[in-house]
């Protein structure tokens, strides 16, 4: 399994604690390609369907033909495992934005 960049994965979230995102949703990988490669986790940016889009915290982006939102302060590493399907990936402008808004979130 090679996650790339700017795809979107099913991913099973699950055990989750507290205020983190729940069940199995897409999520937009976000590590560099060589650690994608090369490690046994992956960096996810979650998606959602329900939020409005309220950057930098939620950020639109369209997935599998809809429009979702990247819930950017739920960034996270997940076991390569928790990834069960590749469904797509997103546009650079929307990746973009995406890395915009981690910077502000992260303070980059």
């Amino acid at each position: 399994m090679k996650p790339r960049r700017g795809e979107v994965w099913w991913v099973r979230l699950d055990p989750a604690l507290g205020s983190e995102i729940k069940k199995t949703r897409p999520c937009l990988v976000m590590g560099t390609n060589v650690l994608n490669e090369r490690r046994r986790a992956v960096v996810v940016v979650p998606l959602s369907s329900v939020p409005q889009a309220a950057p930098p915290l939620l950020v639109p982006v369209i997935c599998m033909g809809r429009g979702a939102v990247a819930v950017v302060d739920q960034i996270r590493a997940v076991a390569k495992e928790r990834l069960t399907r590749k469904v797509g990936e997103i546009s650079p402008a929307d990746l973009a934005s995406v890395e915009d808004a981690l910077r502000i979130v992260l303070e980059l």
